[in-house]
């Protein structure tokens, strides 16, 4: 499978809407001692990310003029905003415990690393491309609920996969369900996908075929379990935002009263 490759237009056997990929290998278990310190390893790639994400704002903003003029992104900024993509998921599946393999520092696809991606330039819609960021809203919401909601029960998830050496099926199944939508609603707003972000639940085992490539999450099957956890990301995402409002809410009310 390839990795960011610039290829303008529809490849043989592509249906009409292409959804941005993500491949990863389901590590049988983990080590320990790498689950308990993964924050404080992913700190150089925090630091490389910040830099990345700075550079990766200013050629969104270059690229959406690009894509007003052309109908598509030029094939630089194209390479960039992929190979930025690929490396913010493989750095967010160590930091979210869907793999144990250390991420490495390169803006090109390891041959071995267990984390994919598969993103495919074609046309852009104009029209689309003037009003993005208003058309992403209803599935940023979505996405930053769930992520909210996982990072939320963060330490949970920690303590199981530290004790088990591994992460249960299910939490695997919607831990990955959130960072793969979580990627997909950046590649629709960083224009790297034309396709509106969907299958949040995962899609139907015959959704790939079988000659095609497969892996733990290409198709992501969801068992009703790994679904019941995805619900429960997105009520405890909700639930933190409502807190979080009415706490700011009555704290801005507090200052007022101070000061009036």
């Amino acid at each position: 499978m390839a990795d960011a490759q610039w290829s303008p237009g529809r490849r043989a056997g592509d249906v009409d809407e292409f959804l941005p990929v993500l491949d990863i290998i389901e590590p049988a278990r983990q080590r320990r001692l790498t689950v308990l310190v993964r924050l404080l390893l992913l700190i150089p790639h925090f630091i490389v990310l910040f830099f990345l994400e700075i550079a990766a704002f200013f050629t969104v903003v270059f690229g959406w003029f690009a894509a007003l003029v052309l109908g598509r992104l030029p094939e630089p900024a194209f390479r960039f905003l992929a190979a930025t993509l690929a490396y913010r998921t493989r750095v967010a599946a160590s930091s979210m415990l869907l793999v144990d393999s250390y991420p490495p520092f390169t803006l090109t696809q390891p041959s071995d690393h267990p984390v994919r991606i598969d993103v495919r330039p074609t046309r852009l819609n104009r029209l689309a491309v003037f009003f993005r960021l208003i058309l992403v809203i209803p599935a940023a919401i979505v996405q930053s609920l769930a992520t909210y909601g996982w990072w939320a029960l963060g330490v949970v998830w920690w303590v199981i996969t530290l004790v088990l050496g591994r992460m249960p099926r299910p939490l695997f199944e919607a831990t990955a369900a959130t960072l793969r939508y979580e990627m997909r609603v950046s590649a629709y707003v960083t224009m790297l996908s034309p396709a509106y972000p969907k299958g949040f639940f995962g899609e139907d085992a015959l959704s790939v075929p079988e000659q095609q490539g497969r892996s733990a999450t290409r198709p992501l099957v969801m068992s009703t379990a790994g679904k019941a956890l995805l619900v429960l990301f997105l009520v405890i995402g909700l639930a933190g935002s409502i807190t979080t409002s009415v706490t700011g809410s009555s704290s801005d009310d507090t200052n007022y009263g101070m000061r009036a």
